[in-house]
C-alpha cells in the first residue's frame, strides 16, 4: 500500500479517533473484545511484574487496563490525543500508578530512547502504511528477548472498512509471518482470538481477528 493515499480515499488519521473518544468505552462490543484479545496474550507470553510493555495504538487503553496488575509497567502510545486524554483521565480515577500515555507516531518520529520486554498493538496496524517499517521499530524497541503481540484482522476483500476507506485489508498470517521473521522476530504463532460479525447486503459477514505472538531475537 502506498503511504500516500489517492484522492477518492479517506484515511482514518487521529482527528477521526478524537471525534469518538469520549463513547468509545461506551461500547460493550470493545470492552469484551479487548478482554479476549488480553486473554489471548495472557496465554502466549510469560507476564511478568518486571516486564515493561508499549501498547502501541493504545486509544482509551482498554486492552492495558486488563493486564496492568501483570506487568511493572505500561506506555500508552497513540496519536489521537483525545484517545489518550480519555485514558489519563482513568488512570487518574484509579489510582494506577504503573501506567503512563505519550501522544507519539512511531512512523514519523525519531526513535526514542526507552526499550521494553513485550511491545502489544490491537487492531492498529492495518492502519500503517508501511508494515515493514513499523515491524522493524518494533524490534528496535525491544530488548533481546522481549516479546511482540499483534492482534489484528484476517486479509478481507476491503469491505470491512469500505473501498473508500485507505487501509491494508487485514493479513494473510504466512506472508506476515514472513515479514515479521524478515523483521528479526523468531517463530511467530497465530491463534483467533474472536470473528467482528457485520451486516452486509448480502447478509450477515465474519471477519476473524488473529493474535500473532513472537519473540526478538
Amino acid at each position: 500500500m502506498s503511504s500516500t493515499a489517492p484522492q477518492d480515499k479517506v484515511v482514518l488519521d487521529a482527528t477521526h479517533f478524537d471525534s469518538k473518544a469520549r463513547q468509545w468505552d461506551e461500547n460493550p462490543v470493545f470492552r469484551e473484545r479487548a478482554e479476549k484479545i488480553a486473554a489471548a496474550i495472557r496465554a502466549s507470553v510469560p507476564l511478568a511484574s518486571t516486564m515493561r510493555a508499549l501498547d502501541y495504538g493504545s486509544g482509551s487503553g482498554l486492552l492495558s487496563f486488563p493486564l496492568k496488575d501483570e506487568l511493572g509497567h505500561i506506555t500508552l502510545k497513540d496519536t489521537s490525543a483525545g484517545m489518550l486524554a480519555v485514558a489519563e483521565e482513568k488512570i487518574a480515577a484509579l489510582g494506577v500508578g504503573n501506567m503512563a500515555t505519550r501522544c507519539v507516531d512511531l512512523t514519523s518520529a525519531p526513535l526514542p530512547e526507552e526499550r521494553y520486554d513485550l511491545i502489544y498493538s490491537s487492531m492498529a496496524l492495518h492502519h500503517i502504511p508501511d508494515t515493514d517499517a513499523i515491524l522493524a521499530t518494533f524490534h528496535a524497541l525491544l530488548n533481546p528477548g522481549g516479546w511482540l503481540c499483534i492482534a489484528d484482522l484476517d486479509q478481507e476483500d476491503g469491505s470491512f472498512h469500505g473501498p473508500e476507506v485507505d487501509v491494508h485489508h487485514g493479513f494473510d498470517r504466512a506472508a506476515l509471518a514472513a515479514r515479521v521473521g524478515q523483521a528479526g522476530f523468531a517463530e511467530p504463532a497465530f491463534r483467533t482470538v474472536f470473528e467482528i460479525v457485520k451486516e452486509r447486503p448480502e447478509g450477515n459477514r465474519a471477519y476473524p481477528v488473529f493474535l500473532m505472538a513472537a519473540r526478538r531475537g
